[in-house]
């Protein structure tokens, strides 16, 4: 099971009968399946405690052992939701909700390994994804769905890896396995199902480029820039540009994983390979490893990056060994000033700092 959830590896015969056990016994059963931990939790508080920086914003996290999105105290180093259930500020699963039950999250939400919080139209949606197939835009802090798509729900023969929402409300998608990025019309209702679609090898991530207006998409092997066409009901999507990635090992795959803008400077990508950490600056095509703190946070196998542009923080997150899956880890790394978040029997996936754009 090496190739964890970004792989190619059917786990069919493995899970068959366990798609909708909950796993991590210090979490499981804390929370409702939508839950916010007061009416301020529309907007988290942001750290003032000792020790974290004044102005940090909670952690969003992807949490594999229980197969929930939790939004965590980011005053709290040490995350242990059974013994104090109000480091969770906000936490989400489809499992048990009749809104997303057409999804068969049972079986397509197994491995939640994407999640990331965007605006639209005054409406605050986390985008996320599951290996086994589910991929939504969830209304915060409400849960409702403001779109939801199953592809190929049971197996990972699709992947669903990250998401991204554009500005007339239709949602991308991106497939390792299935390699490909598609582009949903969501803008039709919370279940449309017609789409653009390009192959693209290890689809890993997307982004949408306000500035540009291009959907920028990362693969095994290339960062794509595609321009897109035609209307909400019936978009396109066509290749502006090819940019391969950098390799590490001559004849051997960059692997691309995580794709993040660099908060507070436009025109830079965060870009993560299997061996390193890049910003992508865009003005001159070039994949640069010049950002500050970059002797910590440049290593191998970050599954997520990101920056607080407030705080200077940035966080990252990197498997942990000795854990249930070896794609999982219990900590959140944090740099500058550099600093750890622990979840108490937790699988963590990938971390992102809540700031909704």
């Amino acid at each position: 099971m090496s190739a964890g959830p970004s792989g190619g590896l059917s786990r069919r015969g493995l899970l068959t009968g366990a798609a909708g056990t909950v796993a991590g016994a210090g979490l499981a059963g804390v929370l409702p399946a939508a839950y916010a931990a007061s009416p301020s939790a529309a907007s988290p508080p942001y750290a003032t405690g000792p020790g974290v920086p004044p102005g940090t914003p909670p952690v969003l996290v992807t949490e594999q052992a229980s197969k929930r999105l939790l939004v965590l105290d980011p005053r709290r180093r040490v995350w242990d939701p059974a013994a104090e259930p109000a480091v969770v500020r906000w936490q989400f699963s489809p499992l048990g909700d009749p809104r997303y039950r057409d999804l068969r999250p049972e079986a397509s939400w197994v491995y939640p390994c994407e999640a990331k919080v965007r605006v639209h139209r005054k409406r605050t949606l986390v985008l996320t994804t599951a290996s086994f197939g589910f991929v939504a835009a969830v209304e915060y802090p409400n849960g409702r769905r403001y779109w939801g798509a199953a592809l190929g729900p049971g197996d990972d023969l699709f992947n669903p890896h990250s998401a991204e929402i554009l500005p007339d409300g239709n949602v991308a998608v991106a497939c390792s396995s299935g390699a490909l990025v598609r582009l949903y019309a969501a803008s039709l209702g919370p279940d449309a199902t017609r789409y653009a679609e390009d192959r693209l090898k290890g689809a890993h991530g997307l982004h949408w480029d306000r500035a540009r207006r291009v959907l920028w998409a990362l693969g095994d092997d290339d960062l794509v820039a595609y321009a897109v066409g035609g209307t909400s009901a019936r978009p396109t999507l066509t290749r502006t540009s090819v940019t391969p990635l950098p390799v590490a090992v001559p004849g051997r795959t960059a692997g691309g994983h995580d794709l993040f803008p660099v908060a507070g400077r436009p025109g830079r990508l965060w870009v993560t390979t299997n061996a390193a950490v890049f910003q992508y600056d865009q003005r001159h095509g070039t994949f640069v490893r010049d950002y500050p703190g970059h002797e910590l946070i440049d290593r191998a196998s970050v599954k997520a990056v990101g920056n607080d542009p407030r705080t200077g923080q940035v966080l990252s997150t990197v498997p942990e060994k000795g854990l249930e899956e070896t794609w999982w880890t219990t900590k959140v790394g944090v740099h500058r000033p550099t600093g750890t978040y622990t979840l108490v029997n937790g699988g963590i996936y990938k971390a992102r700092w809540w700031l909704p754009r």
